[in-house]
This record gives structure tokens, sequence and C-alpha cells, in this order.
């Protein structure tokens, strides 16, 4: 669980370490928007993606399912900055679907933590696979790092891309080439 007051006091010690004046009209209600702010940015820390995936509707058909362009907001562990960008998504079901906005959700899940970009994808991967049981899955996750944006390297709008397949993907690169060509890569 966030523990909204010790991130309070956190602030409090962060912008005395930059030099600021937290009695200084504009900084003093900050620690308490940024704990809130906290609260909901990681609130990804106390969900289950099983709770969003547990509804599932049978299906007869097998064909393809793809949730492609699904925006995502994450942080990144090393420097604690945002890393963002799109979230793409296919399985080919074994009789059951869960509805779209359950995948959506099942991202919000992952990305609601400190992450590296790279567990981010396998693990939406991985819990489409426990959950839905279908006979496979790909994500491919697309992102710029606010740390090589602002910082280090100061290289705006790149991007990182990461590709986790699982089941049938991982075996049948006709497939994969589908999902790429329904996605527009």
């Amino acid at each position: 669980m966030v523990d909204q007051e010790k991130i309070r006091q956190a602030v409090l010690l962060l912008l005395e370490g930059i030099g600021e004046d937290t009695q200084r009209e504009g900084l003093l209600e900050t620690p308490d928007r940024v704990a809130r702010m906290y609260a909901e940015l990681y609130g990804g820390m106390e969900e289950d993606a099983a709770t969003h995936l547990g509804k599932r509707f049978p299906v007869g058909d097998d064909g393809m399912v793809v949730e492609k362009d699904i925006t995502f907001y994450s942080t990144c562990e090393h420097h604690m900055l945002p890393f963002y960008g799109k979230v793409h998504v296919a399985y080919v079901p074994n009789g059951e679907v869960a509805g779209l906005s359950k995948l959506a959700r099942t991202v919000e899940v992952f990305a609601r933590r400190l992450q590296l970009q790279e567990r981010l994808t396998s693990q939406i991967a991985d819990a489409l696979m426990e959950h839905l049981r279908p006979r496979g899955v790909l994500v491919m996750v697309e992102a710029e790092h606010m740390c090589m944006t602002m910082r280090g390297i100061r290289k705006p709008g790149s991007q990182t891309v990461t590709l986790a397949k699982r089941g049938i993907f991982a075996e049948d690169k006709e497939l994969a080439d589908t999902f790429f060509r329904m996605i527009g890569r």
C-alpha cells in the first residue's frame, strides 16, 4: 500500500535537498499533491491482473484478437522518470475471450508500478497466458523514456521497442507477421 505520509515527508526532504524553501507559497501544498499523485501513479502495486481477466466470454472462433495503440504511462525504476508510449496486444483464443477494455486494464496494472519496459512487456504477456489460457500471445511495447530525453544522452524522440511472444506466436512466424501487418509495422 502506498504510504502517503512517508511520501510527503520524502518530498519535504527532497525540496530541502535541492535548496528550496519548503515554506514558500508555491510549495506549501506540494508534498501533499505529490503524495496523492504517487498513490495514483503507483496504484498498480496493489492490483492483480486476474481481477480484470477473470471475466471471459465463450467463443467458437479461434481467430486472432488484436488491441493496438493502448496508450500507457509508467515510471522507470532506474531514475524514477516517466516512460510512455503504446502497447499492442494480440492473442489467439482457446474458446474464451476477455472484454477489450480488460486488455487495456491489464496494461495499466503493470504500467502503474516502478518498471522496466522489458519486464512490463513480459508481465503483460504472462498475465494474458495465465488468466486467458489462449493458444498464444504477442505483446509489443513502443516507448519514449524521459531518462533518455531530458538527461544523460538527451535524445528526444528515440523509441525503445520490446516484444514478448508466447505459445503459437513463438512457433508460427507467419502468424506473428500477420500481427505486424495488422498494427502497421
